[in-house]
């Protein structure tokens, strides 16, 4: 097996929900000895997110895959202790707790950083550690609410659209592992640990665009268009006469022009407003207008055959059976079968990209809460009687 390009680096997990423990779960994929610190009690709530098998989260089973569980108390004096004694043993810490809530506990970073002074410290919150609003309950919906997507969302005569899926905290938790990462590489020069600032706000705010821009340049703000852009059109997605839908694009203009071949329409090409994307944009309706019914008379397999053999873009709109049966998901193992002792084979998302000398591997899904604590504990040099104690007094489990 190829050396992963994170071995020997120690991540402590105390985050929750989603962001952080997807930052973690990039760090674990890669070859990081990740532990999950949870509440002994409470454990993560992500727990109870999503779909169960027979009382088994499925969810879980991804999100905490690669990572060793701890259950330990960071509020009581046992517990902060074996949390010092872990930081010294630590390359990273990823943490999202309301601020302040580490510096009430006797563990904020300055003293962890005293402690170990190569650590990597990540606080990621809703809206990060300083400002107003940094005191708040910060959740992903709400980051998509304030970053402008919702408000960009959704139909035109319609309300601002959410996202069915955690759409902020996903964004968020990717930024996160790379920020890690740069610090490290800082570390590895300098010897010198550092704390890392994100809120889940900002890296969604990044990927929004440049609304912010526009506006303070020429005072336009941004509308709901559906699923047009108001970049070029063509775009939309559109229903086949078997009643499935496709999504179109024409963001390249040779692209554009196949589009209309297509369709049978290629008299606009040689319009002078056809030229560029805003050009289109104002002629939005009659090109949206060729290009449905058209695909109306199609049913979805020829459309997509149609395009493909013309070099234009189309993608069928999947849901999650489509995805799971797709030849290239498949054959580019997008989606990999796991071992799992509660499942068997269960199916999950692959590591995130492909490396080809150090790639990243799935060693193991997630695992019940404190699964492995006593292990973790006699790495720490505390023996059998003394983890019997802790779990009595229930600062660990």
């Amino acid at each position: 097996m190829p050396i992963l390009p994170l071995t020997g680096l120690r991540v402590l997990d105390a985050s929750t929900i989603l962001a952080g423990p997807l930052c973690c779960q990039i760090l674990g994929d890669f070859g990081a000895d990740v532990i999950k610190i949870e509440h002994p009690k409470q454990g993560d709530s992500m727990r109870g997110h999503g779909e169960s098998k027979n009382d088994v989260p499925l969810w879980w089973k991804e999100i905490s895959r690669n990572k060793r569980t701890l259950g330990l108390s960071l509020s009581t004096a046992e517990g902060t202790d074996i949390f010092r004694k872990l930081i010294q043993t630590a390359d990273v810490l990823v943490e999202n707790f309301r601020p302040g809530t580490l510096e009430r506990w006797g563990i904020g970073p300055e003293l962890l950083l005293e402690l170990n002074p190569g650590l990597v410290v990540l606080r990621l919150t809703g809206f990060g550690q300083t400002g107003p609003y940094a005191s708040r309950a910060g959740f992903g919906t709400l980051a998509e609410a304030m970053s402008g997507f919702a408000h960009l969302t959704g139909e035109a005569d319609g309300p601002p659209t959410l996202p069915a899926f955690g759409l902020a905290d996903s964004i968020a938790g990717i930024a996160a592992s790379s920020a890690v990462l740069m610090a490290l590489r800082h570390r590895d020069a300098t010897g010198e640990g550092q704390v890392i600032d994100i809120s889940i706000l900002e890296p969604i705010m990044t990927a929004v665009g440049p609304g912010p821009t526009v506006y303070q340049q020429l005072g336009l703000i941004g509308q709901r268009n559906g699923n047009r852009s108001t970049n070029n059109a063509p775009r939309n997605t559109y229903l086949t006469k078997d009643d499935r839908w496709v999504a179109i694009s024409t963001s390249a203009q040779r692209i554009a022009e196949k589009v209309l071949e297509i369709v049978g329409h290629a008299e606009v090409i040689t319009q002078p407003w056809f030229a560029t994307g805003s050009g289109r944009v104002q002629h939005v309706d009659l090109l949206d207008g060729y290009v449905s019914d058209w695909v109306g008379q199609h049913e979805r397999a020829e459309v997509l055959a149609i395009f493909a053999e013309a070099g234009a873009a189309v993608a069928p709109v999947y849901d999650a059976r489509d995805i799971v049966e797709d030849p290239h998901i498949q054959a580019t193992e997008m989606l990999v079968e796991v071992p799992d002792d509660d499942l068997g084979p269960v199916l999950q998302h692959n590591v995130m990209w492909r490396m080809s000398k150090t790639p990243g591997s799935i060693r193991f899904t997630g695992r019940d809460l404190g699964q492995d604590t006593d292990v973790i504990l006699s790495e720490l040099g505390y023996d059998s009687s003394a983890i019997t104690a802790l779990k009595e007094s229930e600062s660990v489990r």
